[in-house]
Protein backbone atom coordinates (compact mmCIF):
# COMPACT_ATOMS: atom_id res chain seq x y z
CA UNK A 1 0.00 0.00 0.00
CA UNK A 2 1.49 3.37 -1.01
CA UNK A 3 1.74 6.24 1.52
CA UNK A 4 -1.41 8.33 1.66
CA UNK A 5 -3.70 5.57 0.35
CA UNK A 6 -6.46 4.90 2.87
CA UNK A 7 -6.79 1.22 3.77
CA UNK A 8 -10.10 -0.55 4.05
CA UNK A 9 -11.78 0.14 7.37
CA UNK A 10 -11.13 -2.65 9.81
CA UNK A 11 -12.30 -3.38 13.33
CA UNK A 12 -9.37 -1.43 14.80
CA UNK A 13 -10.09 1.72 12.80
CA UNK A 14 -12.51 4.42 13.97
CA UNK A 15 -15.62 4.66 11.83
CA UNK A 16 -18.01 6.66 14.02
CA UNK A 17 -18.61 10.36 14.45
CA UNK A 18 -17.17 10.65 17.97
CA UNK A 19 -14.03 12.30 19.27
CA UNK A 20 -11.83 9.44 18.11
CA UNK A 21 -12.91 9.77 14.49
CA UNK A 22 -12.50 13.57 14.62
CA UNK A 23 -8.93 13.16 15.82
CA UNK A 24 -8.34 10.44 13.25
CA UNK A 25 -9.44 12.76 10.46
CA UNK A 26 -7.50 15.72 11.83
CA UNK A 27 -4.21 13.83 12.19
CA UNK A 28 -4.94 11.74 9.05
CA UNK A 29 -4.03 8.54 10.89
CA UNK A 30 -6.13 6.18 8.77
CA UNK A 31 -5.46 8.16 5.59
CA UNK A 32 -1.71 7.68 6.02
CA UNK A 33 -2.13 3.98 6.62
CA UNK A 34 -1.32 4.15 10.32
CA UNK A 35 -3.12 3.15 13.52
CA UNK A 36 -3.43 4.60 17.02
CA UNK A 37 -1.16 1.92 18.47
CA UNK A 38 1.55 2.56 15.87
CA UNK A 39 1.44 6.29 16.57
CA UNK A 40 1.72 5.75 20.32
CA UNK A 41 4.60 3.29 19.88
CA UNK A 42 6.31 5.63 17.45
CA UNK A 43 5.93 8.59 19.80
CA UNK A 44 7.33 6.55 22.69
CA UNK A 45 10.33 5.34 20.66
CA UNK A 46 11.07 8.90 19.47
CA UNK A 47 11.06 10.08 23.10
CA UNK A 48 13.35 7.26 24.22
CA UNK A 49 15.90 8.04 21.49
CA UNK A 50 15.68 11.80 22.17
CA UNK A 51 15.53 11.74 25.98
CA UNK A 52 19.31 11.97 26.25
CA UNK A 53 19.02 15.68 25.34
CA UNK A 54 17.59 16.36 28.82
CA UNK A 55 20.91 15.10 30.20
CA UNK A 56 23.31 16.28 27.51
CA UNK A 57 22.06 19.83 26.88
CA UNK A 58 22.69 20.88 30.52
CA UNK A 59 26.21 19.46 30.30
CA UNK A 60 26.89 21.62 27.21
CA UNK A 61 25.18 24.84 28.25
CA UNK A 62 25.48 24.58 32.02
CA UNK A 63 27.21 22.76 34.81
CA UNK A 64 27.17 21.88 38.49
CA UNK A 65 29.75 24.56 39.37
CA UNK A 66 31.52 27.48 37.70
CA UNK A 67 34.77 25.57 37.24
CA UNK A 68 33.17 23.01 34.92
CA UNK A 69 30.52 25.16 33.21
CA UNK A 70 30.58 27.50 30.20
CA UNK A 71 31.15 30.86 31.92
CA UNK A 72 30.13 34.03 30.05
CA UNK A 73 32.00 37.37 29.90
CA UNK A 74 30.31 38.52 33.10
CA UNK A 75 31.37 35.39 34.98
CA UNK A 76 27.88 33.89 35.05
CA UNK A 77 26.96 30.26 34.28
CA UNK A 78 23.77 28.23 33.91
CA UNK A 79 22.95 25.68 36.67
CA UNK A 80 22.56 22.13 35.35
CA UNK A 81 19.19 21.49 36.98
CA UNK A 82 17.65 24.66 35.58
CA UNK A 83 18.86 23.90 32.05
CA UNK A 84 17.48 20.34 32.30
CA UNK A 85 14.06 21.68 33.31
CA UNK A 86 13.78 24.22 30.48
CA UNK A 87 15.20 21.70 27.99
CA UNK A 88 12.39 19.24 28.75
CA UNK A 89 9.76 22.02 28.89
CA UNK A 90 10.69 23.54 25.54
CA UNK A 91 11.06 20.16 23.81
CA UNK A 92 7.63 19.13 25.07
CA UNK A 93 5.86 22.34 24.06
CA UNK A 94 7.49 22.59 20.62
CA UNK A 95 7.05 18.89 19.80
CA UNK A 96 3.33 19.08 20.60
CA UNK A 97 2.94 22.39 18.74
CA UNK A 98 4.58 20.98 15.62
CA UNK A 99 2.51 17.81 15.82
CA UNK A 100 -0.76 19.71 16.12
CA UNK A 101 -0.01 22.32 13.44
CA UNK A 102 2.18 20.51 10.91
CA UNK A 103 0.71 17.08 11.81
CA UNK A 104 4.00 15.31 11.14
CA UNK A 105 5.96 12.97 13.46
CA UNK A 106 9.05 15.17 13.81
CA UNK A 107 10.18 15.63 17.41
CA UNK A 108 11.75 18.91 18.58
CA UNK A 109 14.54 19.61 21.06
CA UNK A 110 17.62 21.77 21.58
CA UNK A 111 19.84 21.48 18.51
CA UNK A 112 23.26 20.09 19.38
CA UNK A 113 25.14 22.14 16.81
CA UNK A 114 23.82 25.49 17.97
CA UNK A 115 24.08 24.81 21.72
CA UNK A 116 27.74 23.87 21.30
CA UNK A 117 28.33 26.99 19.20
CA UNK A 118 26.81 29.14 21.95
CA UNK A 119 28.83 27.51 24.73
CA UNK A 120 32.17 27.50 22.89
CA UNK A 121 32.14 30.55 20.60
CA UNK A 122 29.46 33.01 21.70
CA UNK A 123 29.44 33.34 25.51
CA UNK A 124 33.14 34.18 25.45
CA UNK A 125 32.01 37.49 23.94
CA UNK A 126 28.59 38.13 25.50
CA UNK A 127 26.52 37.14 28.53
CA UNK A 128 24.22 34.12 28.53
CA UNK A 129 21.04 36.26 28.35
CA UNK A 130 22.59 38.20 25.43
CA UNK A 131 23.51 34.95 23.68
CA UNK A 132 19.93 33.75 24.02
CA UNK A 133 18.79 37.11 22.66
CA UNK A 134 20.78 36.37 19.49
CA UNK A 135 19.04 32.98 19.29
CA UNK A 136 15.65 34.72 19.52
CA UNK A 137 16.61 37.13 16.72
CA UNK A 138 17.78 34.16 14.65
CA UNK A 139 14.38 32.52 15.17
CA UNK A 140 12.46 35.68 14.27
CA UNK A 141 14.40 35.96 11.00
CA UNK A 142 13.61 32.34 10.15
CA UNK A 143 9.91 32.87 10.97
CA UNK A 144 9.91 35.94 8.71
CA UNK A 145 11.54 34.00 5.86
CA UNK A 146 9.02 31.18 6.30
CA UNK A 147 6.00 33.49 6.59
CA UNK A 148 6.86 35.35 3.39
CA UNK A 149 7.18 32.04 1.55
CA UNK A 150 10.89 32.50 0.79
CA UNK A 151 11.94 29.51 2.88
CA UNK A 152 9.34 27.33 1.13
CA UNK A 153 10.51 28.59 -2.27
CA UNK A 154 14.10 27.59 -1.44
CA UNK A 155 12.89 24.21 -0.19
CA UNK A 156 10.92 23.49 -3.36
CA UNK A 157 13.76 24.79 -5.60
CA UNK A 158 16.06 22.00 -4.42
CA UNK A 159 16.22 19.28 -7.13
CA UNK A 160 14.73 15.90 -6.27
CA UNK A 161 18.08 14.13 -6.66
CA UNK A 162 19.64 16.44 -4.05
CA UNK A 163 16.69 15.87 -1.71
CA UNK A 164 17.21 12.13 -1.93
CA UNK A 165 20.94 12.66 -1.34
CA UNK A 166 20.11 14.70 1.78
CA UNK A 167 18.03 11.77 3.07
CA UNK A 168 20.86 9.32 2.42
CA UNK A 169 23.43 11.68 3.94
CA UNK A 170 21.34 12.07 7.07
CA UNK A 171 21.07 8.29 7.25
CA UNK A 172 24.87 8.00 7.29
CA UNK A 173 25.05 10.90 9.75
CA UNK A 174 22.58 9.22 12.12
CA UNK A 175 24.46 5.94 11.86
CA UNK A 176 27.77 7.68 12.52
CA UNK A 177 26.31 9.41 15.58
CA UNK A 178 25.11 6.04 16.85
CA UNK A 179 28.48 4.37 16.24
CA UNK A 180 30.32 7.18 18.05
CA UNK A 181 27.84 7.44 20.94
CA UNK A 182 28.15 3.70 21.51
CA UNK A 183 31.95 3.73 21.57
CA UNK A 184 32.03 1.33 18.61
CA UNK A 185 33.87 4.08 16.71
CA UNK A 186 36.21 6.35 18.68
CA UNK A 187 38.70 9.11 18.04
CA UNK A 188 42.15 7.60 17.64
CA UNK A 189 43.97 10.60 19.09
CA UNK A 190 46.36 10.73 16.12
CA UNK A 191 46.27 12.51 12.78
CA UNK A 192 45.84 9.33 10.76
CA UNK A 193 43.59 7.50 11.04
CA UNK A 194 41.42 10.04 12.92
CA UNK A 195 38.96 7.35 14.06
CA UNK A 196 39.28 3.70 14.99
CA UNK A 197 37.26 0.67 16.03
CA UNK A 198 36.52 0.73 19.77
CA UNK A 199 39.34 1.33 22.22
CA UNK A 200 42.78 0.80 20.63
CA UNK A 201 41.13 -0.99 17.73
CA UNK A 202 39.22 -3.47 19.91
CA UNK A 203 35.60 -3.63 21.05
CA UNK A 204 36.42 -4.47 24.65
CA UNK A 205 33.98 -2.47 26.81
CA UNK A 206 30.74 -3.82 28.23
CA UNK A 207 28.64 -0.80 27.12
CA UNK A 208 29.80 -1.22 23.52
CA UNK A 209 28.99 -4.93 23.70
CA UNK A 210 25.47 -3.99 24.83
CA UNK A 211 25.23 -1.71 21.78
CA UNK A 212 26.22 -4.58 19.47
CA UNK A 213 23.66 -6.90 21.09
CA UNK A 214 20.96 -4.24 20.78
CA UNK A 215 21.88 -3.53 17.16
CA UNK A 216 21.65 -7.19 16.18
CA UNK A 217 18.48 -7.77 18.19
CA UNK A 218 16.65 -4.80 16.66
CA UNK A 219 18.03 -5.68 13.22
CA UNK A 220 16.64 -9.22 13.41
CA UNK A 221 13.26 -7.98 14.66
CA UNK A 222 13.03 -5.42 11.85
CA UNK A 223 14.10 -7.98 9.26
CA UNK A 224 11.38 -10.34 10.50
CA UNK A 225 8.87 -7.45 10.35
CA UNK A 226 7.96 -7.78 14.04
CA UNK A 227 5.55 -5.03 15.14
CA UNK A 228 7.19 -2.74 17.66
CA UNK A 229 10.66 -3.98 16.71
CA UNK A 230 12.54 -0.85 17.79
CA UNK A 231 10.59 -0.48 21.05
CA UNK A 232 11.00 -4.17 21.92
CA UNK A 233 14.72 -3.98 21.15
CA UNK A 234 15.24 -0.80 23.18
CA UNK A 235 13.35 -2.11 26.22
CA UNK A 236 14.97 -5.54 26.07
CA UNK A 237 18.49 -4.16 25.70
CA UNK A 238 17.91 -1.62 28.48
CA UNK A 239 16.86 -4.42 30.86
CA UNK A 240 20.05 -6.29 29.91
CA UNK A 241 22.11 -3.13 30.49
CA UNK A 242 20.58 -2.58 33.95
CA UNK A 243 21.34 -6.20 34.93
CA UNK A 244 24.92 -6.02 33.65
CA UNK A 245 25.55 -2.70 35.42
CA UNK A 246 24.19 -4.13 38.68
CA UNK A 247 26.59 -7.08 38.39
CA UNK A 248 29.77 -5.46 37.04
CA UNK A 249 29.44 -1.85 38.35
CA UNK A 250 30.89 -0.33 35.18
CA UNK A 251 29.79 3.24 35.93
CA UNK A 252 29.77 6.27 33.61
CA UNK A 253 32.88 7.24 31.66
CA UNK A 254 32.94 10.89 32.88
CA UNK A 255 35.59 11.50 30.23
CA UNK A 256 38.20 9.45 32.09
CA UNK A 257 36.96 5.86 31.98
CA UNK A 258 36.91 4.63 28.35
CA UNK A 259 35.26 1.37 29.46
CA UNK A 260 32.33 3.20 31.11
CA UNK A 261 28.89 4.14 29.85
CA UNK A 262 29.11 7.12 27.52
CA UNK A 263 26.63 9.46 29.25
CA UNK A 264 24.63 7.80 32.00
CA UNK A 265 24.91 4.44 33.72
CA UNK A 266 21.71 2.30 33.48
CA UNK A 267 20.74 2.12 37.14
CA UNK A 268 17.36 2.31 38.82
CA UNK A 269 17.05 5.73 40.50
CA UNK A 270 16.64 6.10 44.26
CA UNK A 271 13.96 8.74 43.67
CA UNK A 272 11.67 9.12 40.71
CA UNK A 273 10.26 12.63 41.15
CA UNK A 274 12.14 15.95 40.95
CA UNK A 275 10.40 19.34 40.91
CA UNK A 276 11.55 21.45 37.93
CA UNK A 277 13.25 24.83 38.40
CA UNK A 278 12.09 27.10 35.55
CA UNK A 279 14.01 30.20 36.66
CA UNK A 280 15.73 30.56 33.28
CA UNK A 281 12.46 31.23 31.41
CA UNK A 282 12.52 34.83 30.17
CA UNK A 283 16.22 35.41 30.93
CA UNK A 284 16.87 37.13 27.60
CA UNK A 285 18.72 40.33 26.68
CA UNK A 286 19.36 42.07 23.36
CA UNK A 287 22.46 43.90 24.57
CA UNK A 288 24.92 41.94 22.44
CA UNK A 289 24.87 44.59 19.70
CA UNK A 290 26.02 47.21 22.18
CA UNK A 291 28.55 44.97 23.93
CA UNK A 292 30.45 43.63 20.89
CA UNK A 293 29.30 45.95 18.12
CA UNK A 294 26.70 45.63 15.38
CA UNK A 295 28.92 43.92 12.80
CA UNK A 296 30.19 41.22 15.19
CA UNK A 297 26.66 40.54 16.44
CA UNK A 298 25.33 40.35 12.87
CA UNK A 299 27.98 37.77 11.95
CA UNK A 300 26.96 35.63 14.93
CA UNK A 301 23.29 35.87 13.92
CA UNK A 302 24.23 35.03 10.30
CA UNK A 303 25.96 31.85 11.47
CA UNK A 304 22.97 30.89 13.65
CA UNK A 305 20.45 31.50 10.85
CA UNK A 306 22.39 29.54 8.22
CA UNK A 307 22.98 26.60 10.53
CA UNK A 308 19.40 26.57 11.84
CA UNK A 309 17.82 27.11 8.41
CA UNK A 310 19.55 24.36 6.48
CA UNK A 311 19.99 21.81 9.26
CA UNK A 312 16.22 21.84 9.73
CA UNK A 313 15.52 21.79 6.00
CA UNK A 314 17.75 18.76 5.53
CA UNK A 315 16.30 16.93 8.51
CA UNK A 316 12.72 17.54 7.41
CA UNK A 317 13.57 16.34 3.92
CA UNK A 318 15.05 13.11 5.20
CA UNK A 319 12.31 12.39 7.71
CA UNK A 320 9.45 13.14 5.31
CA UNK A 321 10.94 10.77 2.73
CA UNK A 322 11.42 8.08 5.37
CA UNK A 323 7.83 8.54 6.62
CA UNK A 324 6.46 8.25 3.08
CA UNK A 325 4.63 11.60 3.27
CA UNK A 326 6.75 13.37 0.63
CA UNK A 327 5.54 13.73 -2.95
CA UNK A 328 7.55 12.89 -6.08
CA UNK A 329 9.47 16.17 -5.75
CA UNK A 330 10.34 15.58 -2.10
CA UNK A 331 7.89 18.14 -0.67
CA UNK A 332 5.49 17.27 2.14
CA UNK A 333 2.05 18.43 3.35
CA UNK A 334 1.73 21.77 5.21
CA UNK A 335 5.31 22.64 4.31
CA UNK A 336 4.93 26.36 5.02
CA UNK A 337 3.36 25.78 8.44
CA UNK A 338 6.11 23.31 9.32
CA UNK A 339 8.82 25.80 8.37
CA UNK A 340 7.18 28.58 10.41
CA UNK A 341 6.82 26.41 13.51
CA UNK A 342 10.45 25.33 13.18
CA UNK A 343 11.45 29.00 13.31
CA UNK A 344 9.25 29.48 16.37
CA UNK A 345 11.29 26.69 17.98
CA UNK A 346 14.35 28.93 17.86
CA UNK A 347 12.44 31.84 19.38
CA UNK A 348 11.03 29.73 22.21
CA UNK A 349 14.36 28.00 22.79
CA UNK A 350 16.10 31.35 23.17
CA UNK A 351 13.35 32.69 25.43
CA UNK A 352 13.70 29.72 27.77
CA UNK A 353 17.55 29.62 27.64
CA UNK A 354 17.46 26.04 26.37
CA UNK A 355 19.02 27.10 23.02
CA UNK A 356 17.37 26.93 19.61
CA UNK A 357 14.90 24.05 19.36
CA UNK A 358 14.69 22.33 16.00
CA UNK A 359 13.63 19.10 14.32
CA UNK A 360 15.57 16.12 15.68
CA UNK A 361 16.93 13.48 13.33
CA UNK A 362 16.32 10.93 16.09
CA UNK A 363 12.62 11.22 15.16
CA UNK A 364 13.51 8.73 12.47
CA UNK A 365 13.45 6.03 15.16
CA UNK A 366 9.77 6.71 15.81
CA UNK A 367 9.09 6.77 12.07
CA UNK A 368 10.86 3.45 11.78
CA UNK A 369 8.51 2.17 14.48
CA UNK A 370 5.51 3.21 12.36
CA UNK A 371 4.76 6.85 13.29
CA UNK A 372 3.28 8.73 10.35
CA UNK A 373 1.31 11.62 11.88
CA UNK A 374 1.50 14.45 14.37
CA UNK A 375 -0.28 12.38 17.01
CA UNK A 376 3.02 10.60 17.65
CA UNK A 377 4.44 14.06 18.40
CA UNK A 378 1.73 14.65 20.99
CA UNK A 379 2.82 11.44 22.73
CA UNK A 380 6.50 12.42 22.56
CA UNK A 381 5.77 15.96 23.76
CA UNK A 382 3.72 14.82 26.75
CA UNK A 383 6.54 12.49 27.76
CA UNK A 384 9.00 15.40 27.61
CA UNK A 385 6.71 17.48 29.82
CA UNK A 386 6.50 14.57 32.24
CA UNK A 387 10.29 14.33 32.13
CA UNK A 388 10.45 17.70 33.91
CA UNK A 389 9.10 15.95 37.00
CA UNK A 390 10.62 12.51 36.40
CA UNK A 391 14.11 13.48 35.28
CA UNK A 392 15.74 10.49 37.06
CA UNK A 393 13.73 8.08 34.88
CA UNK A 394 15.21 9.55 31.68
CA UNK A 395 18.63 8.32 32.83
CA UNK A 396 17.74 4.61 32.85
CA UNK A 397 18.14 4.07 29.10
CA UNK A 398 21.88 4.32 28.35
CA UNK A 399 23.07 6.21 25.29
CA UNK A 400 24.50 2.97 23.89
CA UNK A 401 20.99 1.47 23.64
CA UNK A 402 19.57 4.53 21.88
CA UNK A 403 22.61 4.43 19.59
CA UNK A 404 21.66 0.96 18.35
CA UNK A 405 18.25 2.27 17.26
CA UNK A 406 19.91 5.19 15.46
CA UNK A 407 22.14 2.90 13.40
CA UNK A 408 19.08 0.86 12.37
CA UNK A 409 17.25 4.04 11.33
CA UNK A 410 20.34 5.18 9.44
CA UNK A 411 20.32 1.94 7.48
CA UNK A 412 16.64 2.46 6.65
CA UNK A 413 17.28 5.98 5.35
CA UNK A 414 20.33 5.00 3.31
CA UNK A 415 18.13 2.57 1.38
CA UNK A 416 16.70 5.64 -0.41
CA UNK A 417 19.91 5.73 -2.45
CA UNK A 418 18.28 3.34 -4.92
CA UNK A 419 16.26 6.30 -6.30
CA UNK A 420 19.33 8.35 -7.27
CA UNK A 421 20.34 8.51 -10.94
CA UNK A 422 23.96 7.35 -11.10
CA UNK A 423 24.15 7.46 -14.89
CA UNK A 424 24.89 11.22 -15.04
CA UNK A 425 28.13 12.33 -13.33
CA UNK A 426 26.92 15.93 -13.11
CA UNK A 427 24.39 14.47 -10.67
CA UNK A 428 26.69 11.90 -9.10
CA UNK A 429 29.36 14.34 -7.83
CA UNK A 430 27.00 16.82 -6.06
CA UNK A 431 24.99 13.91 -4.66
CA UNK A 432 28.14 12.18 -3.43
CA UNK A 433 29.45 15.36 -1.77
CA UNK A 434 26.11 15.96 -0.07
CA UNK A 435 26.09 12.42 1.31
CA UNK A 436 29.72 12.16 2.39
CA UNK A 437 30.28 15.66 3.85
CA UNK A 438 27.42 15.33 6.34
CA UNK A 439 28.91 12.54 8.49
CA UNK A 440 32.54 13.51 7.92
CA UNK A 441 32.02 17.15 8.98
CA UNK A 442 29.36 16.22 11.55
CA UNK A 443 26.97 18.78 10.06
CA UNK A 444 23.85 18.51 7.92
CA UNK A 445 24.21 22.14 6.82
CA UNK A 446 27.78 21.55 5.59
CA UNK A 447 26.64 18.60 3.47
CA UNK A 448 23.80 20.61 1.96
CA UNK A 449 26.17 23.48 1.21
CA UNK A 450 28.71 21.25 -0.51
CA UNK A 451 25.90 19.72 -2.56
CA UNK A 452 24.35 23.05 -3.57
CA UNK A 453 27.64 24.67 -4.60
CA UNK A 454 28.84 21.66 -6.58
CA UNK A 455 25.39 21.22 -8.19
CA UNK A 456 25.21 24.75 -9.63
CA UNK A 457 28.86 24.72 -10.78
CA UNK A 458 29.06 21.21 -12.25
CA UNK A 459 25.57 21.21 -13.78
CA UNK A 460 25.93 24.70 -15.30
CA UNK A 461 29.36 23.96 -16.80
CA UNK A 462 27.94 20.70 -18.15
CA UNK A 463 25.45 22.63 -20.28
CA UNK A 464 22.49 22.35 -17.89
CA UNK A 465 22.47 25.90 -16.48
CA UNK A 466 18.89 26.54 -17.62
CA UNK A 467 17.64 23.70 -15.41
CA UNK A 468 18.98 25.36 -12.25
CA UNK A 469 16.64 27.58 -10.25
CA UNK A 470 17.92 31.16 -9.68
CA UNK A 471 17.19 30.64 -5.97
CA UNK A 472 19.66 27.76 -5.92
CA UNK A 473 22.35 30.08 -7.29
CA UNK A 474 21.61 32.63 -4.56
CA UNK A 475 21.71 29.99 -1.82
CA UNK A 476 24.95 28.57 -3.23
CA UNK A 477 26.56 32.03 -3.02
CA UNK A 478 25.24 32.32 0.53
CA UNK A 479 26.91 29.02 1.40
CA UNK A 480 30.19 30.27 -0.06
CA UNK A 481 30.03 33.21 2.34
CA UNK A 482 29.08 30.82 5.14
CA UNK A 483 32.05 28.56 4.46
CA UNK A 484 34.56 31.46 4.35
CA UNK A 485 33.04 33.45 7.20
CA UNK A 486 36.24 32.99 9.25
CA UNK A 487 38.46 34.97 6.85
CA UNK A 488 35.61 37.48 6.35
CA UNK A 489 35.46 38.11 10.08
CA UNK A 490 39.24 38.55 10.20
CA UNK A 491 39.10 40.93 7.21
CA UNK A 492 36.54 43.16 8.90
CA UNK A 493 38.16 42.83 12.31
CA UNK A 494 35.13 41.09 13.86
Amino acid sequence: MSPGTPPAAGPSEPTGRGTTSVLDRYFEITRRGSTWSREVRGGLVTFVTMAYIVILNPLILGGFSADQAAVDVAGNWLPNGQVAAVTALTAGVMTILFGVIARLPFGFAAGLGINSFLAVSVVGQVTWPEAMGLVVINGLIIVLLASTGLREMIFTAVPRQLKIAITVGIGLFIAFIGLVDSGFVRASGVASPPVQLGESGSVASLPTAVFVIGLLLIGVLVARKVKGALLIGIVGTTVLAVILEAIFKVGPSLGTNPAGWNLNAPVLPTSFVAMPDLSLVGEVSFGAFERIGVLAAVMLVFTLVFTNFFDAMGTMTGLSNEAGVADKDGNFPRLKSALIVEGVGAVVGGATSSSSNTVFIESGAGIGEGARTGFANVVTGLLFLAAMFFTPLTQIVPLEVAAAALVIVGAMMVSQIRFIDFSDFSIVLPVFLTIIVMPLSYSIANGIGAGFISWVIVRSLSGKAREISPLLWIVAVGFLVFFVRGPVEVLFGV
